[in-house]
C-alpha cells in the first residue's frame, strides 16, 4: 500500500474514532444543560410564575364613593405564619436546607414582585424557641434575618407562638424577653398618620378628650402575646391583661397567633383548609385555640374590625359577635402543608380587603423533579443504545400499521 494510501486510512480511522467522542460530548451538553434548566425553574422561576398571578386587593375609600377631601392612606400589609425554622435538636439539615430554602425564595419573591409596606409572621417562627439553648437560639435567629431579610422600608412584625416562647406552663420572662430583644416588643403599632389626642394637650380638631388617651380615626395593629392569656393570674398573664385593658382604652385593632375560641374546624373551606379527618376533632382551650373567657374579653376590650391569626397551619374563616371576621392563616411551609400561602392585606382606616397569595405546591415541584430524572434515564438509556429511541420505535409501529 502506498504511503499516501496509508496515511489516508489512519486519517479516516481517526475521525471514526473522534465522531463517537463528539457525540457523547454533546449528549453530555444537552443532559447538564437540562438539568440545569429544571433547576432553575423548580427553584427560582416557578416562584416568580407562581406568585405573579397574585395582586393586592381593591379597597374602597370615600374618594370611591364620590366623597371630598384628602383620599385616606392604604396600606398593603403581608401576613403570613407559622414558618417553624428547625432547630438544632430535631432539625435535619436537608430538611432545613430543603424548606428554608423554599421559604426564602417565596418571601424574596413576593417582596420584589408585590412590594408590601408591612410583614406580619403570626407565631411560630422558630420550632424549638422554647427550649433551644441561648447558642442555638442566636443560630436560628441569624438564619431567619437571612431567610427574611428586606429593605430598611419595609417594616416587619412578629408575634410570639407557642414554639417561641412555650405555652403557659413552658414560658417565662427571659424567654419573652429574649424574643422581644429580636422582634420590637410594641404590643401597640401604627401606620401613616397616626394622631394620639392626651388631655392637656394640643390635639387634632376631630379629636376629643378623655380620662384615657384616646386616638383618632387611624390604621393600628395590636400584638396579642395570647400564650399569655390564660387567665390564672400569673405575673406573666395579669401583666399582658393589664396593657391589653390600657390598650383597649385606645383604638379597636387585632392581630394574634392562637385562633380566638371555635369549637373545630368543621365550618371551615377551601383546598387550604383543615384535612377532613381533622375537621371534627375537638380544639382544645388554650391549646389548639383561645378558651372562650379569653376571647370573649379580647372582643369585648379591643372591639376589633379584623382578626388575623396562627397556630393551626390552616385556613379558615370564622364570624364572631357581632360580625367580626377572624382570618386564620395557614403555614408558610412546605413542612407543615403541600399548599402554603399567605394574605395580602389592603387596609385604611375605615375600610379592609383581603385576598390569598398561594406559593408553589410541593408536589409540583417534586413531580417535575421525578419526570426529569425520568426523561434524563430514557435519553440516557437510549444513547447507550439499550433501549429503542421511542421515535423510531413509534416510526417503525406506524410504518407495520400502514403496511397490514
Amino acid at each position: 500500500m502506498a504511503a499516501g494510501d496509508m496515511a489516508s486510512t489512519r486519517l479516516g480511522a481517526g475521525r471514526q474514532h473522534l465522531r463517537p467522542l463528539k457525540r457523547r460530548g454533546l449528549v453530555l451538553l444537552r443532559l447538564t444543560a437540562i438539568v440545569f434548566a429544571v433547576l432553575l425553574f423548580c427553584e427560582f422561576l416557578i416562584y416568580y410564575l407562581v406568585i405573579f398571578r397574585c395582586s393586592w386587593p381593591a379597597v374602597k375609600t370615600p374618594a370611591d364613593a364620590g366623597g371630598l377631601g384628602t383620599p385616606e392612606p392604604v396600606l398593603r400589609a403581608m401576613f403570613l405564619a407559622d414558618t417553624h425554622l428547625l432547630g438544632a435538636v430535631r432539625g435535619h439539615w436537608l430538611d432545613k436546607l430543603r424548606r428554608e430554602w423554599q421559604m426564602e425564595r417565596a418571601f424574596q419573591t413576593a417582596l420584589w414582585l408585590l412590594q408590601p409596606e408591612v410583614v406580619f409572621i403570626l407565631g411560630d417562627i422558630f420550632d424549638e424557641g422554647k427550649w433551644s439553648s441561648s447558642q442555638a437560639w442566636a443560630d436560628d435567629v441569624g438564619r431567619f434575618w437571612k431567610i427574611f431579610r428586606h429593605p430598611p422600608h419595609v417594616q416587619l412584625r412578629a408575634v410570639a407562638g407557642n414554639h417561641d416562647i412555650g405555652f403557659h406552663y413552658q414560658m417565662n420572662t427571659y424567654k419573652i424577653k429574649r424574643f422581644e430583644k429580636v422582634f420590637s416588643p410594641e404590643r401597640l403599632f401604627s401606620w401613616k398618620g397616626i394622631n394620639f389626642c392626651v388631655p392637656g394637650t394640643q390635639s387634632p380638631a376631630d379629636c376629643t378628650g378623655g380620662p384615657w388617651l384616646i386616638s383618632c380615626p387611624c390604621l393600628s395593629f395590636v400584638m396579642v402575646n395570647s400564650v399569655a392569656l390564660e387567665g390564672d393570674g400569673c405575673d406573666i398573664c395579669s401583666g399582658a391583661e393589664a396593657e391589653l385593658l390600657e390598650i383597649s382604652h385606645r383604638l379597636n385593632c387585632s392581630r394574634e397567633h392562637f385562633p380566638l375560641y371555635r369549637r373545630n374546624d368543621a365550618n371551615c373551606s377551601g383546598e387550604d383548609a383543615a384535612p377532613p379527618d381533622e375537621k371534627y376533632t375537638p380544639f382544645k382551650e388554650r391549646y389548639d385555640a383561645l378558651s372562650q373567657e379569653a376571647s370573649r374579653k379580647l372582643l369585648w376590650w379591643l372591639r376589633p374590625r379584623l382578626v388575623l391569626s396562627g397556630h393551626t397551619h390552616s385556613a379558615c374563616e370564622v364570624l364572631h359577635g357581632a360580625g367580626v371576621l377572624e382570618v386564620s392563616v395557614p403555614s408558610f411551609s412546605w413542612r407543615n402543608r403541600n399548599n402554603p400561602s399567605f394574605i395580602m392585606g389592603s387596609v385604611t382606616p375605615t375600610e379592609y380587603a383581603l385576598a390569598k397569595c398561594y406559593l408553589p405546591c410541593e408536589d409540583t415541584v417534586l413531580t417535575t423533579y421525578c419526570t426529569a430524572a425520568g426523561g434524563l434515564m430514557l435519553l440516557t438509556l437510549v444513547h447507550a443504545g439499550l433501549v429503542a429511541s421511542p421515535f423510531h420505535f413509534g416510526w417503525n409501529m406506524l410504518r407495520k400499521f400502514k403496511t397490514t
